[in-house]
């Protein structure tokens, strides 16, 4: 699947917006369809975080977190039993006077025949929504 990339303008400041990204785990209170994250290790700004999800199915994966304060996290599948491959990144740009430019972009390939259709209703389409809830989270 190719890359999807989504880029706003939120209200909020890039150090707020990234303390929210990298709070991994209180996503299950805020992200739809997370239902426990485990930090299983972190050795500076790198980490390997375990995502235990629940959306058509229950499903596991670890991602290799790289983290740069206040302006990336960058991802690569570890490991996992729905993904083939799942790299991403949120990059957040300082616009001034409160504002910052969010781009968030990930590119996943599932193990195993997955519909088009599935596919893009758990990428594209439901990104407007899931940026809107971390954006939500950071104006708490």
């Amino acid at each position: 699947m190719p890359t999807v990339e989504r880029t706003e303008i939120y209200n909020t400041t890039p150090e707020l917006f990234y303390k929210v990204i990298t709070d991994y785990n209180s996503y299950p209170e805020f992200v739809d369809g997370v239902s426990e994250i485990k930090i299983l290790s972190q050795k500076g700004d790198s980490l390997e975080v375990q995502f235990d999800l629940n959306l058509i199915k229950t499903f596991s994966y670890i991602l290799q977190m790289k983290q740069t304060p206040n302006k990336k996290v960058e991802w690569s599948l570890k490991s996992g039993d729905i993904f083939k491959h799942n790299n991403g990144s949120w990059k957040l740009k300082d616009l001034g006077n409160g504002k910052t430019e969010v781009t968030y972009s990930i590119d996943v390939d599932f193990k195993g025949f997955v519909p088009k259709m599935l596919v893009n209703k758990l990428v594209s389409s439901n990104l407007p929504s899931m940026m809107q809830s971390y954006f939500k989270r950071a104006g708490k």
